[in-house]
């Protein structure tokens, strides 16, 4: 398997080295940005498989320059922040990040990030001659495409929230629980998984259950996981 080229944002120099030493370690390509300006000109010109995204930078906040490079390509982002509050997660993850490491983090995990996103591009570059077609109510998910309808208006969901939504909705009516899930998506069952499963849960919820008197189809059970319910 191929590594990524991946593109580290971030001005702390003692967290930079930190990353690229473990990149290099583990034969990752690289390279290295410092401000906002910076990263989104690299993100142009290198079109890296991954982006690992500080969001405190000195010039442009991190936030601001997810929604720039969003706005001509769908590339993974990964924000790596000391920003520890809910709030800022969904600020961050609304704007089109994929996944949220708080710092400190763990080394392994951040590897074990890394691969879970390599083996999502490998399947969605490889794949999907899966035809079949899911629909509950008003939701309808096109496997083969990869796009999701609401009231047959496509929804815009970030690869986790979407990969969440597929594993949800391929077992409906079971109670999955947070390690499974957490498993499933990223890979692993890191502390920091169920807290970031629980804003993904809370951001998805968000964008499934917009329309007025939209039925509630993901239901959750305190302490255990999470259900897609049936809608008739």
């Amino acid at each position: 398997m191929n590594k990524l080229q991946i593109l580290v944002v971030e001005d702390d120099t003692p967290v930079r080295n930190l990353i690229t030493t473990t990149l290099k370690a583990h034969d990752y390509r690289f390279s290295a940005a410092v401000n906002g300006k910076e990263a989104v000109m690299s993100a142009a010109s290198l079109n890296p498989d991954v982006i690992l995204l500080d969001l405190g930078l000195p010039d442009i906040d991190g936030v601001e320059v997810i929604r720039r490079i969003r706005s001509w390509s769908n590339m993974p982002i990964i924000v790596i922040s000391a920003r520890s509050e809910d709030n800022d997660k969904i600020d961050a993850l609304d704007a089109g990040a994929d996944d949220y490491l708080t710092k400190p983090f763990s080394v392994d995990e951040l590897l074990a990030r890394l691969r879970v996103t390599q083996r999502r591009l490998t399947q969605m570059q490889g794949n999907t001659n899966q035809a079949a077609v899911y629909v509950n109510g008003r939701l309808r998910i096109d496997y083969a495409s990869g796009c999701v309808y609401l009231d047959d208006e496509e929804m815009h969901l970030t690869p986790i929230e979407y990969k969440l939504l597929c594993l949800l909705a391929q077992n409906t009516g079971k109670v999955l629980t947070h390690k499974f899930i957490t498993q499933s998506v990223w890979g692993s069952s890191w502390e920091n998984d169920v807290g970031s499963l629980r804003v993904f849960m809370a951001t998805l919820r968000k964008k499934l259950e917009k329309p007025s008197g939209s039925p509630q189809y993901i239901q959750t059970h305190i302490g255990i996981g999470y259900r897609m319910l049936k809608i008739e």
